[in-house]
């Protein structure tokens, strides 16, 4: 189905699609918010192809639609339209900026005029008269100047503040407000990058894919807060063991990535498993009680990359391998070379 305009579809066609909305909610159980329902009406009408990849994406991957991710659907497909207004403030600067110059050029063609008939003059008029024609002319210029100068620092100083508004807004719109690592958005990017630097030097680029275990029972046991605590700990210990120039992102619910330059398979692996231990020796505790939570551990499957290959078959090898290391038993590192003679090979 093409892409529409909420504007032009009629109320059948609007019917339909609020139903396949609701139907698609219900079926991966999405909180029927007026936000959620939103970004899923857009995805039943297909009008923005980025958000129907990405969905879809996440529903081949067998993502869960839990809050975080519902959060970062509506911030990047649903708020990212406020962008408007921005664009709106600067089509005004830029207005004004080109009426201030035009200004500028109309009393400058003024000025040169004005002084052109001045020394027509020289020769016939009263040397006092001129001179004094001289001086009013380069004040009002002056003042001209003065005002011009006023007016460009004030845009000048608009167009910095929105150049900061725009940094900081891009930087929000990359990263997971609840554990401060990147999103899908900023790993999408960084991801895309890292693939063309691979295959045009012919360095080595891995994936780490980690997953808490038995996540749900920290929020079955002990709540969704507690389990938000839980899923902030072990992203900051995830950074923490990484070298600085790698790039961390959550996936999605408990999962967290990590994308390694300049590192093989078997670097990665170590990497892994630092994360690994550190996250199991780690003593959890409640914040509010005190409380015991005992142990913290997680699960990490490790992938490469092989020149020519998509991103999403570099992730799916890493979800395969994360998922031999859960299977194995949990708190443990897989590499895809515990795949070979997996028949899901």
């Amino acid at each position: 189905m093409a892409s529409c305009s909420f504007d032009s579809i009629d109320f059948d066609y609007a019917d339909s699609l609020a139903k396949q909305a609701m139907d698609l909610m219900s079926k991966y159980r999405v909180p029927p918010s007026p936000d959620n329902f939103s970004i899923w009406f857009r995805y039943a009408a297909r009008s923005s192809a980025e958000l129907n990849k990405t969905i879809d994406v996440l529903i081949g991957n067998r993502r869960p639609f839990d809050e975080a991710t519902n959060r970062d659907l509506v911030r990047i497909y649903l708020l990212g339209d406020q962008q408007g207004d921005l664009s709106d403030k600067i089509r005004k600067l830029v207005h004004s900026a080109r009426d201030l110059l035009t200004s500028a050029i109309d009393d400058q063609k003024v000025q040169i005029k004005t002084l052109h008939d001045v020394s027509i003059r020289a020769d016939q008029a009263d040397p006092k008269f001129l001179i004094g024609n001289l001086l009013d002319e380069l004040l009002k210029a002056t003042s001209r100047a003065k005002t011009l100068e006023i007016s460009f620092v004030k845009t000048s100083h608009e167009l910095d503040k929105m150049r900061e508004t725009l940094a900081r807004s891009d930087q929000s719109a990359k990263t997971d407000p609840l554990t401060g690592l990147a999103n899908r958005r900023g790993l999408d990017e960084k991801l895309h990058a890292a693939q063309i630097r691979a295959m045009e030097r012919g360095d080595a680029l891995s994936i780490l894919l980690v997953d808490i275990d038995h996540f749900k029972r920290f929020n079955d046991t002990y709540g969704h807060r507690v389990g938000d605590q839980v899923l902030r700990l072990t992203a900051g210990m995830f950074r923490q063991q990484l070298r600085h120039s790698d790039f961390a992102a959550r996936y999605g619910g408990e999962e967290l990535i990590g994308v390694l330059e300049d590192a093989d398979l078997k670097t990665t692996q170590a990497i892994a498993e630092r994360i690994r231990v550190a996250v199991c020796e780690r003593k959890v505790r409640k914040r509010s009680t005190g409380e015991d939570l005992g142990a913290i551990t997680v699960s990490i499957g490790v992938a490469e990359f092989q020149p020519g290959e998509s991103v999403t078959d570099l992730i799916e090898r890493a979800d395969r391998a994360l998922y031999c290391a859960k299977h194995a038993g949990r708190n443990r590192t897989a590499t895809e070379l515990d795949l070979e003679g997996d028949q899901a090979a």
